[in-house]
This record gives structure tokens, sequence and C-alpha cells, in this order.
């Protein structure tokens, strides 16, 4: 048996029953790790030591009989935002590329409690800018199902790590869509919990009301798992929400029978794929199939959800990032005053995109601009959830594409920025109105490539979400697929 092609929970079980220890899973995921990341490169930085130690800590815990958790001993990867204590978190940016933190983020606190191996840390796009992973001042990370084609961003190495078989389980970052469409992309599941569910304590901030955790997965059962461990209050977060956690693992249950599914026209934009439009109506006939209720609703402010998104998104990254100034945080580049070092280390240092991106910010947020930018898209935000509030009162989950394409190819659009954010037309709404959203495979290109949906839900509703999409997944084979093209 390839350990390396197994779901977390498999693999749960074969520890469990001591089948294997950690040890040898842990091995063979660095094998795979050494032998295909140079064609994927989903890894920033790779912690064998670390990973084998917890490892070893692991195997003597199952080994003495003690209770485990799901993660006891499973190897997995971390998006370069989230920070680790004394192992480096880059953010993909030169700004941060020798930043070792001296504390872990809660997450991290979370996972590591419950002795879990971290093989090391994955690529992004820049700050979590982007939507392709093609921004990262490194390199980019290549698609697992095709290498000439993005993972999609900015969580596109854990995705592609997943995908291609170089972690059983990855953590990732969604401010605009950067969990489910990567997720969509590389054919694996992806969560975005609702906003406040999980601790952003630790996460490298991009925009503050929008940035959420959650799990990349290869299915429905190992994201369920996944959440009950990141999700809860925490105290050092002012926007985490103190409500209890249920067991998302109660939710796994194969029933939509009258469960109402929403189909709002307003996602099915101008130019998207027809492959994908084929394989969303394909997934509503299998739901009718399965008892569920389709509704035709609308949600007529999504049109402005793209603009209102990268305007409010903007806005907040130019306030987070004046941080990195070559005083308070991040690299310095030398000038011969304080006003040349300043512009000198964020000339250097920063991305196109981001700098794109800040200067939209300030742009929006300067004198004479605010009330006819900011402001506006601020009410336009509020539009948006009033749209999903109306359509919740007619039904219980929506469902709707997860990206309008499937992958594509690396550098076709790196340099038409409006065409890449129009990537994010589906999945931005559910960041401006803070509700959870789950991408899973729903079918494949011609090409080979696949095709995410996804369902979204009422606030705090993961686990209407993760049934709904459990009950779609255990009918299809789509999670039992592998990206097989680096065998």
């Amino acid at each position: 048996m390839e350990l390396y092609k197994q779901p977390a929970h498999t693999l749960h079980d074969m520890l469990v029953k001591r089948e294997i220890t950690s040890t040898e899973l842990t091995r063979a995921f660095l094998n795979r790790i050494e032998q295909t990341d140079a064609d994927i490169h989903s890894y920033i930085t790779t912690t064998a030591e670390k990973a084998l130690n917890m490892a070893k800590s692991a195997d003597e815990k199952i080994s003495s009989g003690e209770s485990v958790s799901f993660l006891t001993g499973l190897p997995g990867a971390i998006k370069d935002n989230i920070c680790t204590l004394g192992v480096k978190t880059t953010c993909a940016s030169k700004m941060l590329e020798n930043f070792i933190p001296p504390y872990n983020a809660a997450v991290m606190e979370k996972i590591n409690h419950m002795d879990a191996v971290i093989l090391g840390k994955t690529n992004m796009d820049e700050f979590a800018m982007g939507g392709s992973t093609e921004n990262s001042a490194f390199f980019s990370t290549h698609n697992p199902y095709d290498t000439d084609c993005v993972p999609g961003g900015s969580s596109g190495g854990s995705a592609a790590a997943v995908a291609g078989g170089l972690a059983a389980w990855a953590i990732g970052s969604d401010t605009g869509g950067s969990i489910r469409q990567p997720a969509s992309f590389c054919g694996i599941v992806g969560l975005k919990p609702t906003y406040g569910r999980v601790s952003r304590y630790g996460l490298v901030a991009y925009a503050s009301s929008l940035d959420q955790v959650g799990p990349l997965t290869r299915d429905v059962t190992d994201c369920a798992n996944i959440l009950n461990v990141i999700a809860g209050y925490d105290s050092m977060d002012s926007t985490s929400i103190n409500e209890p956690v249920p067991d998302y693992t109660k939710a796994l249950i194969k029933d939509v029978r009258g469960l109402k599914i929403g189909l709002p026209a307003e996602y099915f934009v101008d130019g998207m794929d027809e492959e994908v439009i084929r394989a969303i109506h394909a997934a509503v006939a299998d739901f009718k199939a399965m008892g569920a209720q389709i509704v035709e609703i609308s949600l007529p402010y999504t049109k402005y959800a793209i603009a209102a998104y990268y305007l409010v998104a903007s806005a907040e990254a130019a306030t987070n990032l004046s941080r990195y100034d070559g005083v308070s945080y991040g690299s310095r580049v030398s000038g011969e005053d304080i006003v040349a070092m300043m512009t000198n280390t964020r000339t250097e240092k920063f991305g196109n995109e981001v700098k794109r991106r800040i200067m939209i910010g300030n742009y929006a947020l300067s004198a004479g601009y605010y009330d006819a930018y900011y402001l506006k898209a601020l009410k336009l935000r509020t539009l948006v959830k009033e749209d999903y509030d109306k359509a919740f009162e007619k039904v219980d989950v929506i469902l709707a594409p997860t990206a309008p394409t499937p992958a594509f190819k690396i550098g076709s659009i790196i340099n038409d920025p409006l065409q890449m954010y129009l990537q994010d037309a589906c999945t931005v709404p559910l960041n401006l109105a803070g509700l959870p959203g789950i991408s899973l495979p729903c079918g494949f290109s011609k090409a080979g490539l696949p095709i995410g949906m996804q369902i979204i839900g009422k606030p705090l509703a993961e686990e209407t979400i993760i049934k709904t999409a459990f009950t779609y997944e255990q009918s299809k084979d789509f999670h039992k697929m592998f990206a097989g093209v680096i065998e």
C-alpha cells in the first residue's frame, strides 16, 4: 500500500491499530517530498528532523495505550503565513524571508496539542495576495494533475501538497477564496469556516475582516476531523466567536432528503467555462435524485462583490502592511536617510501584486476618495450580506461553482490582474458576508483537470454544509482519485 495516497482517516485507523508507526508514515511522506517536490514546489521550508522527532513522540504515546486524537502521528503541512515557533514563516515574501516567529499561532497550539507531525511550511502567493501561487517571491507551485497548470491560490502550496501526496492534510487561509479555489483546482476538499469560528491569532494579517483559517484535505471526513481540532474560541482574537464547538464528525451522514438547496443565477458569470457549468448542473441533478429540493434564488448584489472586495481587502492590506517599513518589522535595505531606507526597503522587498494592492488601498482611503470608494464598498458589503440573509430564509444551503474555470496554465494570466481578480467571482461574496463554505470535486474537464463546487451555509452552519458535501461525495468516486501525474 502506498501510504501517501491514503486519506488521513485511513492512516489514523492504521496508526491506532498499530499496523504502521508514525515514524514509518512520516518517512514515507518525507521520501515523497524528496522525490516529487522538485516538480511541484509545494514547500518553502521542510522540517524533516523536527517531523521525525514529533513522529517518535507520537509513537511512544500510541504504544503506551494513551488515548490519542485524530491528528496524533499524522503528517501535515502548514501555510507559510501561520506563525510557527522556531520555524521560518516567510509569507512567501522577501520582506520576511528570514523571520522566525517567537511564538505559535493559536491554530498551531491546538494542532501541536494533538501530537500532529508537521512536515513543513507551504508555498503561497506573497502575503496571501493572489489566486495562483505565482506571486510567491521564491517560485511558482505546480498543479499535481498537470504541472503546466497553477494549483490555485493563495493556499496553492497546501492544496498541491495534499493532492500530490506530499502531506496527509494541510492548513490554509482564505481571504477571498484562497482555500476553496485551490481545493477546486487540485481536486481536494477545502473549507472556509464562518468568520470567527477559528482563531486568527498568529495568522499574518492580509485583510483582517476577511481572513479565516481552514483545512485542506483529501475528503470530507478528514475535513470534519481537522475542523474539530482547530475551531473554537480564543481570547487572544477579538473577533473570535465564543460559542460551543460541535463534533463535526457527527455531521458525516448520507442524507439530503428534504434539504432545500439554493441555486443562484448570478454565480454563473459571463465567460464561465462550459465544462464547469455542465459539472455543476450534473451535481444539481444528483442532489435532486437523492431527495433534495432545488430552489432558484437571486443574489443581485453578487455582481458588485468583486469591486467591493478588492477595495475593502486592499484598504486593509495597505494598513496591515504599513508596519513593514525596515524599522518595525521585516527586512531592511539601507538608504541615505530614514525616508530613503523605508522607500528602498518596501520597493525591493515587496512584489508587484503586493505593491499594487497597497496602492489601491491607500488611494481608496485617501482624503477625497474615502467616501467615493471605501465607504461605498462597505455599504455594498452590507448589501451582499443581506442578499444571503434573504436567501437563507428560503433555503438551507446554496450550491455554486467554486471557480469559473478549471486550473489555467502557469503564466497565462499573471500579467492581466483584472482577469486574475475575476477568478474570485464565485468565492469572495462569502468572505464579505463571513459565511462558511466548502469546496469539493464534482467532475473533471476533458483535459483531466478537477472541477469543484462549493456549498455555502448560514453563519456557524458548518455541520449542514459538511453533511451536504459528505452525502454528495459518498455518491461519487472523485475523493478516491489521486493526482497521478507525479508518480
